[in-house]
């Protein structure tokens, strides 16, 4: 199955000719299990549950079509220090809108445009791609378990005196003059 295929199953295809124009529609979409589970996989994390997105699409002038509303979701991801697995709660707004005659941005190197919530309008407006693409935004970057910490790890060459987390700070060295100073005698014969 290719990803566009598994896309469409998050939600509904709406056809933009057969939209009304003149009034704004209800949207809610909540994913089966199965769903849910296909998502996560999709996504590369350990699990997804009670996947919601809700909102209203309206019209916008005489063409486009706009989306607001609010995506839920609980999801679970390996934590980034002890690889445990985390539970995340996602309650975040989403918003896009569809621009007839908008030009999609097709270069593999370009300049990322000013608003990242309007995408060209073609045929239909795809509620499944736009509920992943919310979701995998909407994901924790760095996920941490409560009790996990990052040690701090030393390496070094054999012989040598190995860096610290502390000798990187900006007046460490600073620090290690002024302690070098106290130590030594005052050279002006004084104690």
């Amino acid at each position: 199955m290719t990803m566009s295929e598994d896309i469409q199953n998050f939600g509904p295809r709406l056809k933009v000719s057969e939209l009304d124009h003149t009034r704004p529609q209800d949207i809610a979409v909540s994913l089966s299990d199965a769903q849910a589970t296909a998502l996560a996989r999709l996504l590369g994390i350990e699990d997804a549950r009670k996947v919601r997105l809700t909102g209203v699409l309206a019209p916008v002038g005489r063409r486009d079509w706009r989306f607001k509303g609010t995506l839920g979701a609980t999801v679970v991801q390996p934590c980034v220090v002890t690889l445990a697995p985390v539970t995340s709660r996602i309650d975040d707004p989403v918003e896009r809108t569809w621009i007839e005659g908008l030009e999609p941005v097709t270069a593999e190197e370009s300049e990322i445009p000013e608003d990242v919530t309007q995408e060209p309008l073609g045929p239909v407006i795809d509620i499944g791609t736009l509920l992943s693409e919310s979701l995998a935004l909407s994901l924790p970057l760095y996920p941490r378990a409560d009790d996990a910490e990052l040690g701090e790890a030393v390496f070094t060459e054999p012989g040598k005196d190995a860096m610290r987390d502390e000798d990187t700070r900006p007046f460490a060295s600073l620090a290690a003059l002024r302690d070098k100073l106290k130590d030594s005698p005052d050279e002006s014969g004084s104690e």
